[in-house]
């Protein structure tokens, strides 16, 4: 196979990031397989059709299965509100296609184990979308953990907050209804608990508490009538990591003036390294001996940043990261790599979150194993 058919589900912001992806990928990398964008499809066949001609996709449908049923899609793309994650994928799987969904992986840990134990039967490339991985910037700050520059691992300090829900008026959305979404753990928290898994390893056990602070919202906007909240809007949590390091873990939608928080600080025996997702291109790090921290910033020593500049501080933005991600699927579908998150790992993600939404409603600690 020297060409890829990709089949795009979804012309939202994700969906958008999606096509650019896949445009500044074949753009920047010589990728092994030459991508073809064969199909976009959407719920309004016009939008589907005017995306498709401004994206450069061949054929727009209005139906999600005609797509994945295209013999030319060999790539389902998945960006869609996450209730209609399962039903695609699973599709997608049963034809023996690869699939790039976004995250979280599913609304709740049954699909996410039938979607997992799908993709393992069709023996077939899978990827789910937690970019921020993908930046240079974690590649180096997973480097010098593992190379032991922060001496033995101790303590994680993580926060995803945003304030796009802080209004109170903000009206009710997809992202409101727990059988479509999950709240502020699943639509930010999630990516928090991949990142901590990615750097640190696995959890094993948790202790939560979790709050809907605004329990009705307008059902549209400007509306008098509202309707139920039945989400986080927010989460705190204490983390056992099977290394022996404590964590702290909370995520927020409501903290005014954050807009993409996610931070930790990673504190070992020997130096303390900190990131703020906001402040992408860099890390500071602070050794033993030294009175403060230094800054490490992102640059073409770095070689999946020299890719898109020959200079330090240039900066790479959001779509640089999900470009990386495309990268890094293209090079797994042709055998050369195994970067980036699958359906297993995304799966061992649902469970955790599963563990601390149970931890939350019994006020207890709660094995990971116990899912």
């Amino acid at each position: 196979m020297d060409e890829l058919g990709i089949g795009l589900i979804g012309t939202g912001f994700m969906g958008r990031a999606h096509a650019l992806a896949f445009h500044n990928a074949s753009a920047v990398f010589e990728l092994p397989l030459k991508l073809r964008l064969v199909a976009l499809a959407d719920a309004d066949t016009h939008r589907a059709e005017s995306c498709a001609r401004a994206w450069g996709f061949e054929q727009a449908y209005g139906d999600w299965q005609q797509l994945i049923d295209d013999p030319r899609v060999g790539l389902v793309a998945i960006t869609t509100p996450n209730h209609l994650h399962f039903p695609m994928a699973m599709a997608a799987l049963a034809a023996g296609k690869a699939v790039y969904c976004e995250k979280p992986l599913a609304v709740d840990l049954d699909q996410a184990t039938r979607m997992r134990d799908a993709a393992r039967q069709a023996g077939v490339i899978t990827r789910v979308g937690y970019n921020y991985q993908h930046n240079p910037t974690i590649d180096l700050a997973r480097e010098l953990i593992r190379s032991g520059e922060l001496g033995e691992i101790v303590g994680f300090q993580g926060e995803f907050s945003e304030d796009f829900m802080a209004d109170p008026a903000s009206p009710w959305s997809w992202r409101c209804e727990a059988q479509h979404a999950g709240g502020a753990l699943a639509d930010l928290g999630s990516h928090l608990l991949a990142m901590a898994r990615h750097l640190i390893g696995d959890i094993t056990a948790v202790c939560a508490d979790t709050r809907t602070v605004h329990p009705q919202r307008p059902a549209s906007a400007g509306s008098r009538e509202t309707r139920p909240i039945a989400v986080d809007d927010q989460v705190h949590a204490l983390l056992r990591f099977a290394n022996g390091a404590r964590g702290t873990f909370s995520s927020s939608w409501l903290k005014h003036g954050y807009k993409n928080h996610l931070s930790f600080e990673i504190s070992g025996t020997r130096g303390t390294l900190a990131f703020d997702q906001e402040r992408l291109n860099e890390l500071r790090l602070c050794r033993v001996g030294q009175s403060g921290f230094q800054r490490l910033l992102a640059g073409p020593d770095q070689p999946r940043y020299a890719a898109f500049s020959p200079a330090a501080g240039h900066q790479l933005g959001y779509n640089e990261l999900k470009t990386l991600e495309v990268q890094a699927l293209i090079e797994a579908l042709a055998g050369q790599g195994q970067t980036g998150t699958d359906f297993e790992e995304a799966w061992q993600v649902e469970r955790l979150a599963t563990a601390i939404r149970q931890a939350a409603r019994e006020q207890r600690w709660v094995d990971v194993s116990e899912f």
